[in-house]
This record gives C-alpha cells, sequence and structure tokens, in this order.
C-alpha cells in the first residue's frame, strides 16, 4: 500500500531515527561500557590507561624554565610561546591559568583547586565539554585501542586530537576516491 504524500509517517521516522541517535545508542554504549568495565574488575570503570600526552620537545616539565619564576597573570604576548595561541574559549579562559597551575607548572588544575597530571587532563576538559567527556569514557568519541573486556586498552587523550590551545579542527583537504582496477577513469 503506497502513502499518500500527505501522510504523517515520514515525520514520525525522522522523528524516530533522531531519537535513536540521541538517546538510546549513546545509551547502550554506556551500559556497554559499564558492563565492560565491571567485566574488567576496575572499580567504577573508572581507569583509563592513556599514552603521554604529547608534548613538543623539550617543553616538559614546565618547572625546568618556570621553576623560581615570577607569576605573571597579566594576559600579554608570549616570549617563548610563540607557537601558542590561545583560542580556546576566550571568554571562559582568558588566560593560561585558567588550566595550567600557576604555583605548580607541571600540574593542570580543576575548577575546584584539585591539581591533576597531564595524562589526566581528560578531566580537566571533561568539565566544560560534559557530553565529549561521557562519550569518550564509552567509547564513542575519541581514539582507544586494545580490548573492550578482559584485556588491555589504552584511551587517547583529547589533546592527540585536539589542540588545547586552539581545539578547532582546520578544514581538511579531501583524499581522492578509491581507485578501483574496473574504473578506467579514477586510475592513477
Amino acid at each position: 500500500m503506497a502513502e499518500s504524500p500527505a501522510s504523517p509517517l515520514p515525520f514520525f521516522r525522522i522523528i524516530l531515527r533522531r531519537l535513536m541517535l540521541q538517546a538510546v545508542i549513546p545509551l547502550v554504549a554506556v551500559l556497554l561500557a559499564g558492563m565492560c568495565a565491571s567485566a574488567s574488575g576496575k572499580k567504577g570503570g573508572e581507569e583509563f590507561p592513556v599514552p603521554p600526552p604529547p608534548f613538543t620537545s623539550g617543553i616538559f616539565p614546565c618547572s625546568s624554565c618556570h621553576e623560581g619564576m615570577e607569576v605573571n597573570t597579566q594576559k600579554r604576548d608570549l616570549g617563548e610561546h610563540t607557537h601558542i595561541t590561545l583560542r580556546h574559549a576566550p571568554e571562559a579562559l582568558p588566560w593560561c591559568f585558567g588550566c595550567h597551575d600557576a604555583k605548580n607548572r607541571d600540574k593542570l588544575h580543576l575548577v575546584n583547586g584539585d591539581l591533576i597530571d597531564f595524562t589526566e587532563s581528560y578531566r580537566l576538559c571533561g568539565q566544560c565539554h560534559g557530553t565529549n567527556y561521557r562519550d569518550w569514557k564509552a567509547g564513542i568519541h575519541g581514539k582507544r585501542i586494545g580490548y573492550f573486556a578482559g584485556g588491555r586498552r589504552t584511551y587517547f587523550l583529547c589533546v592527540n586530537c585536539h589542540n588545547p590551545h586552539d581545539p578547532k579542527f582546520k578544514p581538511l583537504k579531501p583524499e581522492p576516491p578509491p581507485f578501483r582496477p574496473l574504473d578506467k577513469q579514477n586510475g592513477p
């Protein structure tokens, strides 16, 4: 039986599809992540093995240069860090010390003042980017390698994909379409 153009059925299909994408799929992923975490014996599933942050060579530990340096909270051009331009929520994070700790430069700080290592930077990012943090923990957002349950896995940090000072992805040039042997037009 054909649907009439005025039928509400296509509209309901669109709504159902959106509900699936926005609610059901993330819920299933979170439930699966919880099952995997409990199967691996981790308390609350809150252990996230991560690789070291991708620091530029020679800049960490920060205290090697900043030790004993007076803290200057004024926004200014940085003489040494010329490759850093802060374009990350300039209204909320107007300066370096929105994330970096002023007293212990080898640490980051959370909104509540707790100090964390750079290997836990996902907790800092998660304070503002809660839905991405939830999805990252569940394995939906970001990159994770290894096993879902019963084996070793590695979660990549936010900074492995996003520049923490300018996190918006830059436009990418698309790759050419794949070559198919039967497609002479697309050949090398």
